[in-house]
C-alpha cells in the first residue's frame, strides 16, 4: 500500500477515533476546529484509501471462555499446499490471526481455546489434518501491550 499524505487535520482525526472508534463526528469536529461534514468527507476519503479499515468492537476471548491464548508456527509436510492449508485455517473458528513469516516457520497462527485441553484437541484433530510436518507452540500468559501503532505527530 502506498504511504499516503496525511495532513494534520487527517492525523489528528485518526489519533480522536483510534482512541474510541465510537466518539461523534460533531465531537471530533469541534475538537479539530471544522465542520461535521469535513470531518464526514475526510473519514470517507481515509477509507477509501485503505488507512481506515472499518470499525469493530473488540470481544474479550476471556469473557466467552476462551483462557488460553496460543502462538504456533506451523511446518508444513509440502510448502506448494500453503494456500489449501490457509483456506482450512479460515474455517477454524479458534483461529484469529495467521501470518506469512520469514525463518524457519511456515505459517505463524494465533488461536484462542478455551483451556490447554482444548488447545491440545485443536492441534491434533484441526491444525494436524492439514498436513503439518510439525508444530511449535507458545502460550501467551497475559497480552501486557496490545495497541494500535500510533499515528506520528509531524
Amino acid at each position: 500500500m502506498a504511504n499516503h499524505n496525511l495532513d494534520e487535520l487527517d492525523k489528528k482525526i485518526l489519533r480522536m477515533i483510534a482512541q474510541d472508534a465510537r466518539v461523534p463526528f460533531l465531537e471530533v469536529a469541534r475538537e479539530c476546529n471544522v465542520s461535521g461534514a469535513a470531518i464526514h468527507q475526510r473519514i470517507q476519503r481515509l477509507q477509501a484509501n485503505g488507512v481506515l479499515k472499518g470499525s469493530q468492537f473488540i470481544i474479550d476471548p476471556e469473557a466467552l471462555g476462551y483462557e488460553t491464548c496460543a502462538y504456533i508456527g506451523l511446518f508444513l509436510k509440502d510448502p506448494s499446499k500453503f494456500d489449501k492449508c490457509v483456506e482450512e485455517l479460515r474455517k477454524i473458528p479458534e483461529v484469529v490471526e495467521c501470518h506469512y513469516t520469514t525463518g524457519s516457520f511456515d505459517m505463524f497462527i494465533k488461536i484462542y481455546a478455551q483451556n490447554n485441553h482444548h488447545l491440545l484437541n485443536i492441534i491434533h484433530d484441526k491444525l494436524q489434518p492439514l498436513g503439518l510436518a510439525r508444530s511449535e507452540t507458545i502460550v501467551s500468559f497475559n497480552a501486557v501491550i496490545s495497541r494500535q501503532l500510533p499515528v506520528a505527530e509531524m
